[in-house]
């Protein structure tokens, strides 16, 4: 515990001295601080109608907090040449935990899906973790086989097979929310790496062909699209298109300036997974079109900001932080983006959580982890730089040495 208050005090001085970005630090702040305000609102009635205790998803959110913030501390001070040579490491894991999670016995099954394994109290969803850590080992290909990338078709033939089996994997739990945001990342990063526009093309192509076989091979994907087209057709409303139903009478519900804080008629049992997958949907209607704005400017600025710091170590040639921070970027921005499309009925139902702020320890865990490498990658970037590089030095000898 004193190393680790150590490590809070550095990084405290770290933010007084410049070294950790600000902008980025207080979006991600924000984002948490409301994230505990709307969990708290949105599953009051169904915690006390299920366990009793109308504060249980609450409180286990806090602790969940208090697991993820010291592991984003601890990531923060690991530095990123060693995540670099960990990147088979990470895609081990990765591997490792999709084939655990489908073993009877250790995942546990819910709604039909074997996502999670069992930890203890805790639920681990292992395509959390498997998101971060595809992004870790794709930077480090990139950077090692950057030349290969840009002129052979085997440098980009290589992380798509890598890339094939972890999609397998995750639509046998199923995970098919999994699947398109983590192949948006992936893709966004091979263009962002330099591979061929033709290749780029052909990929985005083969891409879209396998998400529209993949959603019309499963009868339940295929309700959902028709339900999408019209939730509120009479065999639709009640049954396939009840929550996009639910959450859009949310949205109308909330109008300007929303029914104020606790007061969602939604969140009653009506609207299903409020405070996971539709959480934006009960904040919309107690806070209005106001505060799902600022939701939306704030979860946009915190994929812009890793996109910017991402650029600035690509341009010092840091090239692993710099992908390895374009990947954050696009893993927030699409997620985000499908959870939102979701609760205004702009896409089909799928169930992925908003960033920072749905209820789930496992999202939770691995999104303060994603802002930690951020966070390092910036870090890194100013002591590479002048003249900013003594100002924070000075300031972190008087607390000791950092990795």
């Amino acid at each position: 515990m004193n190393r680790f208050g150590q490590r809070c005090n550095r990084l405290a001085a770290l933010v007084e001295s410049g070294g950790l970005d600000k902008p980025l630090l207080l979006i991600t702040i924000a984002l948490l601080s409301i994230g505990v305000v709307v969990i708290s609102t949105a599953s009051i009635e169904v915690a006390q109608a299920k366990y009793g205790d109308p504060f249980y998803h609450l409180f286990r959110h806090l602790v969940y907090l208090v697991i993820a913030l010291p592991v984003a501390v601890m990531t923060f001070f690991v530095p990123m040449q060693v995540w670099e040579k960990a990147g088979w490491i990470m895609l081990g894991a990765a591997i490792v935990l999709l084939i655990l999670v489908l073993i009877p016995g250790i995942g546990r099954e819910v709604n039909g899906s074997m996502r999670w394994i069992r930890a203890g109290p805790f639920n681990l969803q292992v395509s959390e973790l498997t998101k971060l850590f595809v992004i870790i080992y794709l930077a480090g290909y990139l950077v090692r086989r950057l030349g290969e990338v840009r002129s052979q078709l085997s440098g980009f033939i290589k992380p798509m097979a890598v890339m094939a089996l972890m999609i397998i994997l995750l639509l046998l739990e199923p995970d098919f929310g999994a699947v398109v945001v983590l192949m948006s990342a992936v893709l966004g990063m091979m263009f962002l790496g330099g591979v061929k526009l033709l290749q780029f093309l052909i990929l985005i192509c083969v891409s879209l062909v396998a998400v529209v076989i993949m959603a019309v091979s499963q009868p339940y994907r295929m309700q959902r699209l028709v339900t999408f087209m019209d939730p509120w057709a009479e065999e639709n409303v009640f049954d396939s298109g009840y929550q996009l139903t639910q959450a859009l009478i949310a949205f109308g519900r909330g109008e300007w300036l929303g029914v104020g804080l606790g007061n969602s008629v939604q969140k009653l049992f009506y609207l299903p997974e409020a405070h996971t997958d539709f959480v934006f949907a009960i904040m919309a209607e107690e806070t209005g079109v106001v505060g799902a704005v600022v939701v939306v400017c704030l979860l946009a600025m915190l994929a812009l900001r890793t996109l910017i710091i991402g650029r600035r170590a690509e341009k010092q040639g840091q090239f692993f932080s710099a992908y390895l921070a374009y990947g954050v970027g696009l893993l927030f921005g699409t997620q985000a983006l499908i959870n939102i499309g979701v609760n205004t009925g702009l896409l089909p139902t799928k169930g992925l959580t908003l960033p920072l702020l749905s209820y789930g320890g496992s999202s939770l865990i691995a999104s303060c982890m994603a802002i930690a490498l951020v966070l390092r990658v910036n870090y890194e970037f100013i002591m590479s730089s002048n003249p900013e590089e003594r100002r924070i030095r000075d300031a972190s000898q008087t607390l000791g040495a950092f990795p």
